[in-house]
This record gives structure tokens, C-alpha cells and sequence, in this order.
């Protein structure tokens, strides 16, 4: 083997030029073995491909790209009014920046239709796009794929729907429900309420999955839905309709934290005692539910690690013309604080 052609990885990443130097041929010929295409012998390939693997040589995806006549530019559609969707946006930018691309932000705003939001992506010709809680048709998110690399983010679609250009990375839902009504369970409680999503992506897997969970302990004539949505004024009408009723339950676990939100300061400012009284859980773990003043008992998402999955996924269908995985599900975990308690006896 040629000498050493005294690469510093320290100093650099190393180069397809640095890969051919060290293998003793021309660059065009490494190219050729790293894409898999043939024009060097059994030997030559593998030669190269163990320099490469000694240097620790990457494809740079940015440069590919340019090579390729494609964008490096990934864009992002957010629903500026949720806040775990702010959080992941917040993981989204340094994830990108590792992998050589950039950001583009979309808003998701009421009043502005969101076909019309995912095409200003499209027409600043982004590679590929995120969508963070779509509310779009499983039909309109397969049309859209055939258009550009699609990742959506939080919501579950069907199996037959995935493929090279459109895959998910979402939380294991049926699970962070399950784990939720165990520990209100084991705090011994029975007549647990849940204030749903409605319509908002994800409600459909946590309500069924609340229905099981609460099945699954004997309890299915305890299980109560309210409709709601992923926002606190849901949260304030749901609130005032429970107070409405006869009796209150002894805890009540919500669609997300801003739901969570709502019902606790309607419940606070009627005189409720959250915990004493009715405990409370958000789902989400927004980075206002662990506010001293606020102390949301939750079920925690990884934003950073779904932000971080997402713009994997969404620049390996990009460089690469299919994902790896077309189904990324993050398991969830418990928080808890202060806004849940053993029921009154």
C-alpha cells in the first residue's frame, strides 16, 4: 500500500481526494467504488473501501447534492401557537447544520390554509420537507411526497402509506397513555377522565389507547371521554362543562400540556385543589409544564430526539432515494410533579 499521505482527521474531515492519495488511485476511480457503480477490479474496491474505512471517510451529503442539481435545504412547517412543536424546531437548526443543510421555516397559522404553507416550501425548492403535526389527508401527504422527500413529525400513518419519499417519527403513543393511567391507577385512583384531542393529529392513538389502558385494569366503565383539542381555551370549555356535572373525577389526564393548562387554571380559579382535589396530566412535557408555578405531572416526548430523527430520515431519502427505517417511534417516559396525588379518601 502506498505510503501515508500524512492525513490529519484532527484538523479536517477527510476528503475522496485524501481516500485516493491513500489507496494509490484517481479520485474518479473512488468515486466510482464509493457510489457501487463498476470500472474497478474485486481487489481495487475493496483497497479503497478499507482506506476509507481507516481514514474515516464520509460522503459529504452538501457537496452530493450540488453535484446532483439538488437542494440542501430543508423546509419545515410549524404550528407557531404549540410549544413542544417550538421545541423540536429548536433541535431542528443544529441537527440540519451537522449535516450540511439548511432550515426554511413555514408557518402554520390559523386562517392560512396549510396546502397553501407546505407549497411556499416547495416553491423555494427545498429538498426535502418536515411537517411537524400535519392536520393534511393521508392522500394529500402521498401526493406531496411524489413532489419532494417527505418526514411528518407526531402523527401516525398507515403502513401502506410509507415508502422512499415518505416516512414518520413519532412517540409511541399507545405506550405513554398506558403508562400514564398505570401510575394514576397505582396512586389509586379509579374514575380518571381524559379531555381529548379532537380532531388534532395523534388525539385518535392517545383516546383508544386511554380506552385500553383503562380496560385493560377493569375500569372501562370508569373511562370517560371529553372532546377537546390541543390548545388551553379546549382545555378552559372542558373545564366548565366538567364543573357543570354532579361529581368531579378524581383525575382527569389531558390531551397535551396546553390542554392541561387550561383545565387547571379554570379548576384554580374556581377553587379546585390540584392535587386535593382533581389531579391533572398534560402530555407532552413542554418546557412550561416543569414551570415552578405551574409543576405539570406529564407524559415526556424527546424533542430533541425527534427532531434529530426526522432530519435523518428526511437527508437520507434526500442524498440517499429511500429511508432506512420508514417508521421511527420514540418511546416515552414519565414525569413526574406536583399536580397529581393519591385521591382523597
Amino acid at each position: 500500500m502506498p505510503p501515508k499521505t500524512g492525513v490529519n482527521r484532527g484538523n479536517r474531515r477527510p476528503t475522496m481526494a485524501d481516500v485516493a492519495a491513500r489507496a494509490g488511485v484517481s479520485r474518479t476511480l473512488v468515486s466510482f467504488v464509493l457510489d457501487g457503480k463498476p470500472g474497478a477490479s474485486e481487489e481495487t474496491r475493496r483497497r479503497v473501501l478499507s482506506v476509507a474505512d481507516e481514514l474515516g471517510y464520509r460522503p459529504d451529503a452538501a457537496a452530493r447534492l450540488l453535484a446532483l442539481g439538488k437542494s440542501r435545504t430543508l423546509g419545515v412547517l410549524i404550528d407557531v401557537s404549540q410549544l413542544f412543536e417550538a421545541e423540536i424546531v429548536t433541535s431542528v437548526y443544529p441537527a440540519a447544520e451537522k449535516l450540511g443543510h439548511d432550515v426554511l421555516l413555514t408557518a402554520n397559522l390559523r386562517g392560512r390554509p396549510e396546502p397553501a404553507a407546505i407549497e411556499a416550501l416547495l416553491d423555494h425548492r427545498c429538498g426535502a420537507v418536515i411537517l411537524l403535526g400535519p392536520m393534511s389527508s393521508v392522500d394529500e401527504l402521498i401526493e406531496l411526497a411524489e413532489r419532494a422527500p417527505l418526514v411528518v413529525v407526531g402523527r401516525r400513518l398507515p403502513a401502506d402509506a410509507l415508502g422512499d419519499r415518505l416516512a414518520t417519527v413519532r412517540t409511541n403513543d399507545t405506550k405513554g397513555m398506558r403508562l400514564a393511567v398505570d401510575y394514576l391507577v397505582e396512586l389509586g385512583h379509579r374514575d380518571i377522565l381524559h379531555v381529548d384531542g379532537g380532531d388534532d393529529p395523534g388525539a385518535d392513538d392517545r383516546r383508544n389507547a386511554y380506552r385500553s389502558a383503562m380496560a385493560a385494569h377493569g375500569l372501562a366503565e370508569h373511562a370517560r371521554v371529553v372532546r377537546g383539542a390541543h390548545n388551553e381555551a379546549a382545555g378552559e370549555e372542558a373545564a366548565r362543562l366538567i364543573l357543570g356535572e354532579k361529581h368531579l373525577p378524581t383525575a382527569i389526564l389531558a390531551g397535551n400540556d396546553r390542554c392541561a393548562l387550561g383545565l387547571l387554571d379554570v379548576f384554580t380559579r374556581k377553587g379546585i385543589d390540584i392535587p386535593g382535589d382533581v389531579s391533572l396530566m398534560g402530555y407532552d412535557d413542554s418546557r412550561l409544564s416543569d414551570n415552578p408555578r405551574i409543576d405539570l405531572t406529564t407524559v415526556h416526548q424527546d424533542a430533541q430526539g425527534l427532531a434529530e430523527k426526522a432530519v435523518d430520515l428526511a437527508v437520507e431519502m434526500l442524498t440517499q432515494g429511500h429511508a432506512s427505517n420508514v417508521d421511527v417511534v420514540l418511546e416515552p417516559s414519565l414525569a413526574v410533579r406536583g399536580t397529581t396525588a393519591p385521591p382523597a379518601s
